[in-house]
């Protein structure tokens, strides 16, 4: 939070004008960075109304915190009041969202969004934006975890008429969230007289500030119901083993009071996640506290869909690497570190407030958050500079530390139809393993050709998907991407072959002409017909994958050979070794063409490469034949 004091000192400090440059201050401290004016603007124009509503209630003792962080989340509560109950004379708090807005209109479609006039697009009804604020803190903070009935959610429009805003009443509202506007101020007096009494609201606020941070008993129980019961995972051989494994180390851990540390390491296909959500669903059954997270975006959005898509609150469940920069130590029993290649140096970054910037590596901060962290990770798919999640890394923070590492190798392939074959085909393509490229075998459960054009790619999918299979097509990061669409506009066509010429897939977490957002892009139909880029691939499988390798990697008599140049992937800085770039654009060729489950369909840009695939793979038949 930037401010914690009494409502008659906020009162104080807004009439003098000091709050706000103590806001200021503060801000910069934490975040690194000045607020914006219109950040500014709202605490001019806002708190000074909340403490002026709190002192004519005669609830000045009441605490006030002001922007209060949510634990494990860059998400900020405008205002937590804190105090005593008028009836039962125990904590009690109400989070306070307060808007500027005069007037506003519920969506046609869904009365949880709303629309103003100064946004283009909708926004999330303050009923329902305050509720979740609620139900977060209910479930992440112990202080509330077995008292939910003691926190109480109000947005206040202190600007609003009755006219402006009535159909924003249309949201449900509860405990949680309820609707207060400007014109009937006496009624949000009420409800704060309602639900605090006029005394100090210190030792309240105490206990909410010192509450262990953590998913809530009830939490975990929803999400043993929702993970268990509805994903059946049958695991398999080393998959069995990996997940006793961890759960040995738990009990371990838990018997003896120590940590250890587990590596889960398989490549493309071997079930790595099935085995994460295995081990959630089991450890929240047994209520130890545990935690799902990677580094991305795409990922942690997906799972979050998968686990949490009939109970939302399982999805805060799931979170990323830099969540844990000021996580408590050994705060929880289990991290589970999915894609733990994609590990960064450090989880700082330009926006990365102050306060959290700990010096420490990434490693060690998810190591230092559970007694039993758990990294589950493919070394070859390492594909971005910094990224440094292998098994030696790993290892050689737990031993600093003096911890116990185990190991677990995953062996069965599960993607690609099952087909130990295909995988060791492409390493050894792709010269990711010695010996050099091979020539593809046919087995019974992939298929491989050659695509003489784009063209011919993309229909040979589109025709497959007719069939009611799944399809993508993606490329390596060859082309320049189009980051900043206009509202209303299509996306452009950056990825041009010749005369084909289609979209990378949408930037950001928007739908853009009925494009699906970038998370999304894999596992939405309507992600075919834009190109998926390896940031959007990784992680992912479909039935028939297409894939493009652009000028970056191209074959050259007895050889690849990588051209940096051809590159566009803003991630590759001048002062990136060629070495690094070259393994880097392998190892992304190497994730693209193991998304496909049942085949793959490959074209090279390159004539020379072109070539030398169809010797590889013996595709003298057209894609028909397939």
């Amino acid at each position: 939070m930037l401010f914690r004091d009494s409502a008659t000192a906020v009162a104080a400090e807004c009439h003098s004008g000091a709050l706000f440059f103590r806001l200021t201050e503060q801000f910069v401290h934490v975040h690194g960075h000045k607020p914006g004016p219109s950040e500014v603007r709202s605490w001019e124009r806002s708190i000074p109304v909340l403490a002026s509503a709190l002192n004519d209630a005669g609830l000045g003792q009441v605490e006030v915190l002001l922007e209060y962080g949510l634990p494990l989340n860059s998400k900020r509560a405008d205002a937590v009041l804190a105090g005593v109950h008028p009836k039962t004379g125990l904590p009690s708090y109400v989070i306070v969202e307060l808007k500027q807005w005069s007037s506003a209109e519920p969506d046609d479609d869904d009365p949880s969004l709303c629309r103003i006039d100064s946004y283009a697009r909708a926004v999330l009804n303050p009923v329902d934006q305050v509720r979740g604020y609620c139900e977060y803190l209910v479930s992440f903070n112990g202080a509330l975890a077995k008292h939910p009935e003691r926190v109480n959610g109000a947005a206040y429009l202190h600007n609003a008429t009755e006219f402006g805003v009535s159909g924003l009443f249309e949201a449900e509202q509860d405990q949680y969230g309820q609707l207060f506007i400007g014109a009937r101020r006496s009624e949000f007096i009420a409800y704060l007289r309602a639900k605090l009494a006029p005394e100090s609201g210190a030792s309240a606020a105490d206990e909410l500030v010192n509450g262990k941070i953590g998913p809530s008993k009830q939490l975990m129980a929803v999400a043993a119901q929702e993970v268990r019961e509805r994903e059946q995972f049958v695991l398999l051989d080393e998959q069995q083993i990996a997940y006793r494994t961890v759960l040995n180390a738990v009990r371990r851990a838990r018997r003896s009071d120590h940590k250890e540390v587990v590596i889960v390491t398989g490549g493309p296909g071997t079930g790595k996640s099935v085995i994460a959500l295995s081990l959630l669903g089991e450890l929240y059954r047994q209520g130890t506290t545990a935690l799902h997270a990677t580094g991305s975006n795409s990922f942690t959005t997906t799972m979050r869909k998968v686990a949490g898509a009939r109970k939302r609150e399982v999805q805060d469940l799931f979170k990323y690497f830099n969540s844990f920069m000021t996580a408590e130590r050994n705060s929880l029993d289990v991290l589970i570190c999915d894609e733990a290649h994609r590990i960064r140096e450090t989880s700082a970054n330009r926006y990365t407030p102050a306060s959290n910037r700990t010096g420490k590596a990434q490693i060690e901060e998810l190591i230092d958050a559970a007694r039993v962290p758990v990294f589950l990770l493919d070394e070859h798919q390492v594909v971005r500079p910094g990224e440094m999640g292998t098994v030696a890394e790993i290892k050689a923070a737990a031993a600093k530390k003096g911890l116990q590492c185990r190991v677990v190798p995953l062996d069965s392939q599960f993607r690609c139809g099952g087909s130990d074959a295909y995988l060791r085909w492409v390493v050894r393509l792709l010269g990711l393993e010695p010996g050099g490229p091979v020539e593809w075998e046919p087995d019974d459960k992939m298929h491989l050709t050659v695509a003489d054009s784009p063209q011919e790619l993309e229909a040979f999918l589109d025709n497959r998907r007719s069939q009611g299979y799944s399809a993508r097509m993606s490329a390596g990061y060859c082309w320049k991407w189009t980051k900043k669409v206009p509202p209303g506009q299509a996306l452009p066509a950056d990825v041009v072959i010749g005369e084909w010429e289609r979209p990378w897939n949408v930037f950001g977490d928007r739908s853009v002409g009925g494009a699906p957002p970038a998370a999304l892009w894999a596992t939405d139909p309507a992600g075919f017909g834009q190109v998926g880029c390896v940031y959007t691939a990784q992680g992912f499988e479909y039935d028939w994958s297409g894939v493009i390798i652009g000028p970056d990697l191209v074959w050259r008599g007895d050889r690849w050979v990588t051209d940096r140049s051809a590159s566009k992937d803003p991630v590759f800085k001048k002062s990136t070794p060629d070495a690094d770039v070259d393994r880097l654009i392998r190892n992304t060729y190497k994730v693209l063409l193991m998304r496909g489950m049942i085949g793959t369909v490959v074209y090279s840009t390159d004539a020379e490469t072109r070539e030398k695939l169809r010797e590889l793979t013996g595709a003298t038949a057209s894609l028909a034949a397939v």
